[in-house]
């Protein structure tokens, strides 16, 4: 299954990570973000909220619609990335997760930050905007990304809302339900 079936009750339809998560939840919107070297940003006197140091993207060839249960494309990615951005495991301080709330997704995410990140994941907050928001699909890369830009201006790593019931295969930090304040002055984006 791929988007949820509780549609009796939508703002709590959407449950990345939890047990009783049945698929997403559709959302719409959308961000636009200014993105410019340092220099310039800074002789134009420009508020910086955050610096992309890496990125990168994988496909998975494995199945048209299924996830590889080892999460090795999304892992390289990862590892990609904060290569780019000369990153450690332990200088991360924030995750904003892809967190679709599907059964596969979530594992297969969870099992991603454990082999790229090691102990430290589970150490570090992970939370899922689309738990609050639904997925936009096209536009939630854009909106997950502003959302972490905020998280590090503001020292506050965002909520998964509607997290009730633990998923053994999911047994990292989820930042279930409140906004936790803390200095995070590197996030990573799964969106």
């Amino acid at each position: 299954k791929a988007t949820s079936p509780r549609n009796e009750d939508p703002a709590h339809a959407s449950r990345p990570f939890d047990a009783d998560r049945a698929g997403f939840v559709m959302g719409e919107g959308g961000a636009v973000l200014m993105l410019e070297e340092y220099d310039a940003a800074i002789a134009r006197g420009a508020r910086i909220y955050c610096e992309v140091t890496g990125y990168a993207t994988r496909g998975n060839a494995f199945h048209m619609t299924g996830l590889r249960p080892d999460a090795l494309e999304m892992s390289e990615a990862i590892l990609d990335a904060m290569r780019q951005g000369n990153t450690k495991p332990e200088d991360i301080d924030y995750i904003n997760a892809h967190g679709s709330g599907t059964k596969q997704n979530d594992i297969h995410e969870t099992q991603a930050f454990k082999n790229t990140l090691g102990e430290h994941a589970y150490k570090v907050p992970i939370s899922s905007i689309k738990s609050m928001i639904g997925h936009s699909l096209g536009a939630i890369g854009a909106i997950e990304l502003a959302a972490c830009a905020l998280a590090i201006d503001r020292d506050v790593a965002p909520p998964t809302a509607n997290w009730e019931n633990r998923d053994p295969q999911c047994d990292l930090d989820y930042t279930p339900k409140v906004a936790r304040s803390l200095p995070i002055d590197t996030a990573l984006s799964t969106a």
